[in-house]
């Protein structure tokens, strides 16, 4: 289960970020570098409209709360995103990886991370181990429900 968003803190730490991207990866990853005591994470967002699909995702996680520093889905949100997490990272792992990344591939840009080989697919998509595709799974079974929840409310 996804733990709820904290908006007014995600909406603060947005607008703090120096950056202009709309990548959730490299977002979350500069927040985290502002945030002390976050955790980084990997996973997928699901959203309560069309298409209901997974979307792949990174957010921050703080106490019990997810702070999200690309907060471009949602307005003002009648419903709350749901986070499905497959991965966290401390900072200090975090910024490992990544300067890891930039000296050993150069030329690929160094998130989403997806930790140690051999990685699992999904789809057409190469992605991190087990831990990826049951957060996957979980993610799909919600748009399921979503999906099923509107169909139901327009009968």
């Amino acid at each position: 289960m996804s733990k709820p968003i904290n908006f007014n803190l995600s909406a603060e730490l947005a607008s703090q970020l120096k950056t202009s991207t709309r990548k959730c990866f490299e977002r979350a990853y500069e927040a985290a570098l502002l945030t002390k005591g976050c955790s980084y994470v990997q996973g997928f967002l699901v959203l309560a409209k069309e298409p209901y699909i997974p979307i792949e995702y990174s957010w921050l996680e703080l106490d019990e709360a997810v702070i999200d520093p690309t907060p471009n889905h949602f307005k003002k949100p009648t419903e709350e995103p749901h986070y499905f997490p497959a991965q966290s990272l401390s900072v200090k792992k975090l910024k490992a990886v990544v300067e890891e990344a930039k000296e050993d591939y150069p030329d690929d840009p160094p998130l989403p991370v997806y930790g140690n080989a051999p990685y699992e697919y999904y789809g057409e998509v190469m992605l991190g181990g087990k831990e990826y595709q049951d957060a996957y799974e979980q993610a799909l079974a919600k748009c399921q429900e979503l999906k099923q929840q509107k169909v139901n409310e327009a009968n």
